[in-house]
């Protein structure tokens, strides 16, 4: 088992998301935005330079934090941006030596009418692109399709060839079960129950659930609702050998630009302090990890 983390809610700048890194005794990350572009966004020069830096500090990309039909993205949008984005990450993936990307399954719809047949199939190929190319396209349980409830993710490996899942520990607090009429929160320790046997990658992230008329509070993980130190425990006892990537969310929230990380903010100190907290819970029963290895 190795550790990573999403190190632009530390910085957007390459270089200090490499030194928080470091200063957790970690060599990989998973990299989503740098300069407040997604990787596979970067224009090539900067891109080479990233690639440069990377090398150069001995740190890997162990995994693309893809925009890939996101939380921002629709079922309804053209088919032609995902495939873009896919055909730019290819590449970059390869030169890199990345072998993960993580992928959703496009916003969930107002309504009943979730077009799943047709996600399945937009899905089904872009895992057929990444797959043919040795890469492992992986979903993560967020604000989309599969993340709507546990069965909605089961659906989802039912019905789309080759596709493994990511489980994020504290997206199903704030979020509602539409397998239950969409009026109850998840129960993050049922979601990670019913998919275990389908995770090759896990994100730590802690949250409550929202009070009334109220958004959604991130907590430091084994601090919330996410049942967090029960899944490590039982991600060590059945062997986990995969990654761990934290997403603190707690002073950079990727999906509220206004609150992401800016300068002379604590967005770096409390990266590093969420790692770090991480780390101890990993002590505690004895987890023990290894740098990745790629």
């Amino acid at each position: 088992m190795y550790l990573t983390g999403f190190a632009d809610e530390a910085s957007q700048n390459l270089d200090e998301q490499i030194k928080a890194t470091k200063e957790l005794g970690w060599n990989s990350i998973e990299s989503r935005n740098i300069g407040g572009k997604n990787i596979h966004d970067l224009p090539e020069e900067e891109f080479e330079k990233v690639v440069e830096k990377l090398e150069s500090a001995n740190i890997h990309i162990n995994c693309f934090g893809s925009a890939i039909a996101n939380w921002a993205k629709n079922i309804n949008d053209s088919f032609d941006i995902t495939l873009a984005e896919v055909e730019r990450a290819i590449p970059r993936m390869k030169r890199l030596g990345t072998k993960l990307i993580r992928i959703m399954s496009y916003a969930r719809c107002e309504g009943e009418e979730q077009y799943a047949a047709e996600r399945f199939k937009r899905l089904s190929e872009v895992v057929a692109m990444f797959k043919e190319n040795g890469l492992q396209p992986v979903h993560e349980n967020c604000m989309n399709y599969g993340g709507m409830s546990w069965k909605h993710s089961v659906e989802l490996m039912e019905n789309v060839p080759g596709l493994k899942l990511i489980y994020d520990t504290g997206n199903s607090p704030f979020m509602k079960d539409y397998a239950k009429g969409g009026d109850v929160w998840q129960d993050s320790w049922e979601f990670y129950s019913n998919v275990k046997q389908h995770i090759a990658y896990i994100h730590i992230k802690d949250s409550l659930n929202p009070k009334p008329g109220e958004k959604e509070e991130y907590t430091m993980p084994g601090e919330g609702q996410g049942y967090v130190k029960e899944i490590l425990a039982d991600l060590k006892a059945d062997g986990y050998d995969g990654g761990i990537s934290i997403e603190p969310h707690l002073a950079a929230v990727f999906h509220n630009p206004a609150a992401m990380n800016t300068p002379g903010d604590k967005s770096y100190d409390l990266y590093v302090e969420y790692g770090q907290k991480l780390m101890r819970l990993l002590e505690n029963i004895d987890y023990k990890w290894e740098p990745y290895k790629g």
